[in-house]
């Protein structure tokens, strides 16, 4: 009796070598491969940001393996998240469970705005162009959204696409409580083109703000390393001279008001988190305010508003299409009312001359120094003088007895009964 033949040719299972399973398998996942071609709106951009434009629910610890792996290559090389890619290159991406490019199976439904959030954007557009928009910025309205934040400029971007093919992009960010000029790229070229001109520090921007009291220079540089505060979650920075990352910020007083505050021009050199707050509270001068940096002392009585006193007042920055964008800001209802109470005119701020971005020389700021600290010197000795005078003049007047001689070493200040040898006492 015979029995089924398992290799006979009906019905029969074929055993297959295992480099030719290992072949079918890499066939199939070679199926499921895809790639892409860098468009001129890429080029020049590191390819994780690419990745975030277009597929930005994948998280970057998942870019990060496949690049550590060799499963993402360009034109056929391995690559590193940080490694710029340019137009017409090749990007292979391996196969995950993440949708199309440009969709995403997470992403969150899109929320339909109310006419009046729409009419607010609106109203904060003060430029618009086909590369970009520009608001004015609202203090207490946060740029991007958090964990406890709904309210955010982000969140009305699509009230600002208008006939772009898409919601315009945040290229930079202001604190919450800052008021003043943002930049929105309406395309992902424009996007890239405005990324350089801050990363690179071509792009120039002046705030306003009012301080306590008045810095002995007038026209100084803070040059102090910032860090996060430990204990904080990162929410607040500090000066740390061992860990900080470099910071630069210039100042200008342009106008005082009395020795109780000052409104200062601020140019910071460098983009750090909260720098120019925490750059003027470390001089002793807290931004008017300033709680959260100038603790009690941040604050003037009267009718001066509690909120902070600092304003994105001018931008200006090169444009994609040729020429330069200079764009400013007016000031928010409570900084205009602290301004016309403390008798400032904005006209002021606006003559003073935009420099080319570089910090002055270390030997200008030495004179500087010296000059104020000479001008301090002087004040003090007239002081003194002043002093010195003021207690004689009390000590002449009618009614004041002189006073005494000093007794004279080894002689007694009076004489005994009788003149003294030598004639007659006079008076």
């Amino acid at each position: 009796m015979t029995g089924f033949d398992p290799m006979s040719d009906s019905g029969s299972i074929e055993e297959v070598p295992s480099q030719s399973l290992k072949a079918n398998k890499a066939l199939l996942k070679a199926r499921d491969v895809q790639q892409f071609t860098v468009g001129a709106d890429d080029d020049a951009i590191r390819l994780d940001r690419r990745f975030k434009r277009h597929m930005p629910d994948l998280p970057f610890t998942q870019i990060s393996r496949w690049a550590r792996t060799g499963q993402i290559r360009v034109d056929g090389k391995r690559v590193k998240p940080g490694d710029q890619i340019e137009a017409g290159q090749v990007i292979r991406v391996p196969p995950a469970e993440q949708a199309k490019e440009g969709t995403s199976s997470r992403a969150r439904p899109r929320v339909e705005l109310t006419e009046d959030q729409i009419a607010f954007a609106r109203d904060m557009v003060i430029h618009r162009d086909k590369a970009a928009v520009v608001v004015n910025k609202p203090p207490g309205l946060a740029t991007q959204g958090g964990s406890k934040t709904h309210e955010h400029l982000d969140g009305l971007l699509d009230a600002l696409q208008y006939d772009a093919g898409a919601r315009p992009r945040l290229v930079h960010r202001l604190d919450k409580d800052t008021s003043g000029v943002v930049l929105l790229a309406r395309s992902a070229g424009s996007a890239a083109f405005f990324s350089k001109q801050f990363s690179g520090r071509s792009a120039r921007k002046v705030y306003w703000a009012l301080i306590m009291g008045i810095p002995d220079i007038a026209d100084g540089i803070i040059e102090l390393p910032i860090g996060k505060q430990p204990g904080t979650g990162g929410e607040k920075m500090q000066v740390d001279e061992e860990n900080g990352q470099t910071a630069k910020t210039r100042y200008r007083i342009i106008d005082r008001a009395g020795n109780s505050t000052c409104w200062v021009e601020l140019q910071p050199y460098t983009g750090r988190t909260h720098q120019l707050r925490v750059h003027m509270a470390a001089i002793g001068h807290p931004i008017v305010g300033d709680g959260k940096y100038g603790g009690k002392e941040a604050f003037l009585s009267g009718v001066i508003s509690r909120k902070m006193h600092l304003h994105a007042r001018r931008l200006r920055i090169e444009h994609p299409d040729s020429g330069i964008l200079d764009i400013r800001a007016d000031l928010p209802e409570h900084f205009a009312n602290s301004m016309a109470h403390l008798g400032f005119e904005i006209a002021m701020g606006d003559e003073l001359v935009l420099d080319d971005g570089r910090a002055p020389p270390d030997k200008t700021i030495r004179k500087k120094m010296a000059k104020a600290h000479s001008k301090t010197m002087r004040k003090e000795k007239r002081g003194e003088r002043r002093a010195r005078g003021d207690k004689r003049a009390e000590t002449t007047k009618p009614g004041n007895k002189p006073p005494k001689a000093k007794a004279r070493t080894g002689r007694p200040t009076t004489s005994k009964a009788g003149p003294p040898k030598g004639g007659p006492r006079t008076r």
